[in-house]
């Protein structure tokens, strides 16, 4: 019995001292980790002070801390960011399809403002503003080093104002500015028009209006041909489509898919993530479907894309989507403002990373080059601008080298088919169709 004691005894002390043993590194990491975090907060607290009673001219220390929030949340992404409440209230604003402004989507790129993409029919995009051009002056005073809210300060105004843009166009030699009047931007997210039998979907955003809208302008539309059976298959058009609410991206997409993910966003914990399935149900029976997707097509516009391409649902067409993958969160703070910031990142329903990749079609045809009037005719073509080329931007996440090989074999297949039009427009159209037909079958 002593014996038993005694190994009893020397277990629970042997128990004791691995358990110290293991722990203690772990509590003093902790502790130094935090002792670090203080130490890091007592030098911002420190130079926060040094500001207000040094610096040269009086200053704002509400403006200060906001320049402070918003640069350590613009340091961390392109798309993570500061709202004082003004522009928080805008942001919901706009959500709902009618605000004002010139009707762009941007980001930042090297210290300049990059045109994601201008909406339909809004004043950016009937004064010639195009996707990926950079704005680098407004009104001649440049926006170099100014944040991206900073920025859009420079470029509201009032409803019938004038606004001058410098612009930095890829294959222009020179800049060039564009005079653009300020107005209320009212969104039409949807429009439809019928060639023949096929019905041309035409998606411009994905606000609180965008899938009530498809389904009432296509029953509208199939209705006037007599019916599905009168339909040979609809075009859905998500070019210079700059996305918008996730909610409506899923829903656009269930209208078109009977059962299967949709998409999935993966967090930083595994209890951030998230799973969208498509329901019962397809508004055109199983229709064929084509995807226009072309340089300025992102976000919700790619989670369509990617997962219609993803069931076989429909064949893409067009150049490389945008390759903005990332979800932000709104959060609300005290005082009525909010941070956007970088939660999660969207996954194709075959596990695809659309981050910094984007997705590529399954034809490639590029859009010929328009000529500028002011300018002349474009001489240079350079690679287009993407979520990748952004200062900042997150990279592509969970793809090994077999499928980033795969994927850029399949893609450069396409390209040859692309290039070979100019030498036999037909033997690329036979080509084109066959790639079609495959992708709809699934077969490779």
């Amino acid at each position: 019995m002593r014996t038993f004691l005694a190994a009893a005894l020397a277990g629970m002390i042997g128990g004791a001292l691995l358990t110290t043993q293991v722990a203690g590194p772990l509590i003093a990491q902790e502790q130094a980790r935090s002792q670090s975090v203080y130490q890091q907060l007592e030098l911002f607290g420190d130079v926060f002070e040094r500001i207000r009673g040094q610096y040269v001219n009086e200053v704002d220390t509400g403006e200060l801390v906001e320049a402070a929030i918003n640069g350590m949340l613009s340091s961390l992404d392109p798309h993570s960011s500061f709202l004082s409440p003004d522009d928080f209230e805008d942001m919901r604003v706009q959500t709902r399809g009618s605000f004002g402004g010139l009707g762009i989507e941007i980001s930042q790129q090297d210290g300049f403002v990059r045109v994601i993409a201008p909406i339909d029919d809004t004043p950016a995009d009937k004064a010639g503003v195009r996707a990926g051009d950079l704005i680098t002056h407004v009104d001649g005073e440049s926006l170099l080093g100014l944040t991206l809210q900073q920025a859009v300060e420079q470029m509201r105004g009032p409803v019938g104002s004038e606004i001058v843009i410098t612009i930095v166009r890829e294959g222009v030699n020179e800049p060039f500015e564009l005079s653009i009047i300020r107005d209320t931007i009212r969104i039409q997210a949807v429009r439809i028009r019928t060639e023949g039998d096929i019905v041309v979907v035409r998606v411009t955003t994905f606000n609180e209006q965008t899938y009530d809208n498809l389904q009432a302008g296509l029953e509208d539309a199939v209705e006037e041909l007599g019916g599905n059976d009168r339909l040979r298959g609809i075009v859905l058009d998500l070019r210079n489509n700059p996305g918008g609410l996730l909610n409506q991206a899923i829903r656009v997409t269930d209208a078109f898919l009977d059962q299967g993910e949709i998409v999935s966003t993966r967090g930083r914990e595994q209890a951030d993530s998230e799973r969208y399935n498509a329901s019962a149900g397809d508004l055109i029976e199983g229709r064929p479907i084509v995807v226009l997707i072309n340089g300025g097509s992102a976000s919700a516009s790619e989670i369509v894309a990617g997962a219609l391409q993803d069931h076989r649902r429909a064949v893409v067409v067009g150049t490389r989507s945008f390759g903005k993958g990332s979800v932000q969160s709104l959060i609300p703070l005290r005082g009525n403002g909010a941070m956007r910031l970088t939660t999660s990142l969207y996954y194709t329903p075959s596990g695809r990373s659309i981050q910094a990749l984007g997705v590529s079609p399954d034809i490639v045809v590029p859009q010929p080059q328009r000529v500028d009037p002011t300018e002349g005719e474009e001489t240079t073509t350079r690679p287009p601008r993407t979520e990748s080329s952004l200062r900042g931007a997150i990279g592509a996440q969970s793809i090994s080298d077999d499928e980033r090989r795969m994927m850029e074999e399949e893609e450069r297949a396409a390209e040859e088919v692309a290039r070979l039009r100019e030498e036999d427009y037909q033997l690329a159209y036979a080509l084109d169709i066959l790639r079609g037909l495959s992708a709809m079958n699934g077969r490779q």
